[in-house]
């Protein structure tokens, strides 16, 4: 199964809470982390609610 490495490319500061709580639940605390996550629906949802914040790759 594929998997996504996310990072945080942006501040939360002045966004809304519920994208707050996005990056917070996907592992995401503070400028410049990355997680890698499988490629399910769930997460792409979860990316898809803070794009403009984050990056995404596709991992081997």
């Amino acid at each position: 199964m594929a998997r996504l490495k996310i990072t945080q490319t942006k501040s939360y500061i002045g966004s809304k809470q519920n994208h707050r709580e996005t990056l917070r639940s996907l592992g995401l605390k503070r400028l410049g982390d990355s997680v890698v996550k499988e490629d399910r629906p769930e997460f792409r949802g979860m990316v898809h609610t803070v794009r403009h914040l984050v990056t995404v790759e596709e991992v081997d």
